[in-house]
């Protein structure tokens, strides 16, 4: 998930074309140690979040480029080039076990109104998001985004060989990250990532996530159709400040409750036709939380007794949340 600091420093990350073949090296030593026992593999963690978390991503600080936009740009492609590379190695060790697919982390966008400026504009904003996977899926560069890299002063060092690889190597599956949907207003916002409006249709999490289950069958949907490539639910869950009780208990309804009624918009895309062959909801346990770098953001089945600053005895108890998720397993889904 994270580019090694050494990469950033030296190399300046992953617009570095010689960051690729470290990455290729780094990938077949994983597959070949790994490879009789691992199925499915995700070459690059939410590829798409290179402009929202270009850091964390890429390896790229903000002071870094002249241009930042095609920096990241640049880095991205040079990921895509790397998994092609990843996929050509796969097919050479003649394994049809193994199985090489991309990432995304959706945050569907709806119109704020019916307004033809906010639906054009959500459709633009969509589809910048799936210029990722349209070009590991499909190949090529979509004329939106020639265009979009045109108006905006992105020239990109694209070679003939790395489209031939990559049109060679479509990814096998995509990955999706879901926790919230998100709202575009032709008034306020522009077509860039992240320049988003509150849906005041939809409830939040205190850190303004918009809880919107049927977001997630409008997503499975949608690249169920765009692509007809299996989908896997890499991540799904609910951050949440927890109490722990003095029983020693987490009364967390609010958890269970979130996660039931996502899980039954994928049984409802899967009955339209989506190919959802997984679904690990985040996370077992309480971790940092990558987006706000607090353990207080809680999204864990597992209560861990530690606080932002580190303070308290570092023991686990269970929430209620991990026995309703206990019997859901145990019913592959039935009782939810």
């Amino acid at each position: 998930m994270e580019t090694p600091i050494n990469i950033t420093l030296k190399y300046g990350g992953w617009p570095n074309k010689k960051v690729i073949p470290m990455f290729e090296k780094f990938g077949q030593t994983l597959l070949d140690w790994f490879g009789d026992r691992v199925k499915y593999w995700i070459v690059v963690n939410q590829i798409n979040m290179v402009q929202v978390e270009p850091f964390l991503s890429v390896g790229v600080c903000a002071d870094q480029y002249e241009n930042t936009e095609a920096a990241l740009y640049q880095a991205v492609h040079n990921q895509m080039v790397a998994a092609a590379w990843v996929k050509e190695y796969v097919k050479s060790k003649n394994n049809p076990n193994l199985h090489i697919g991309t990432m995304v982390a959706d945050g569907t966008v709806y119109p704020a109104s019916s307004k033809p400026d906010d639906v054009i504009l959500a459709m633009c904003q969509n589809r910048m998001q799936y210029l990722f996977t349209d070009v590991q899926f499909r190949g090529s560069y979509p004329k939106y985004a020639q265009n979009y890299f045109a108006e905006n002063n992105v020239k990109l060092d694209i070679t003939d060989e790395e489209m031939v690889s990559i049109k060679a190597n479509p990814m096998d599956f995509l990955g999706i990250s879901y926790y919230y949907s998100q709202m575009v207003d032709s008034t306020k916002n522009t077509y860039r990532p992240a320049d988003v409006t509150p849906n005041p249709n939809l409830k939040t999490n205190p850190w303004g996530w918009a809880i919107d289950p049927q977001g997630l069958y409008n997503t499975l949907s949608q690249y169920a159709d765009r692509y007809q490539k299996p989908l896997i639910i890499a991540e799904n869950g609910f951050g949440m400040y927890d109490k722990l009780e003095s029983d020693k208990k987490v009364h967390d309804a609010y958890r269970s409750d979130y996660l039931s009624q996502h899980i039954e918009q994928i049984g409802r895309a899967i009955h339209d036709g989506a190919k959802v062959i997984a679904y690990c909801a985040w996370s077992p346990i309480d971790i940092v939380s990558c987006s706000s770098q607090q353990r207080s953001k809680r999204y864990g089945f597992v209560y861990v007794d530690l606080d932002d600053e580190g303070n308290g005895s570092g023991k686990r108890y269970k929430k209620d949340s991990y026995y309703w998720y206990q019997n859901v397993i145990k019913t592959n889904g039935a009782e939810i």
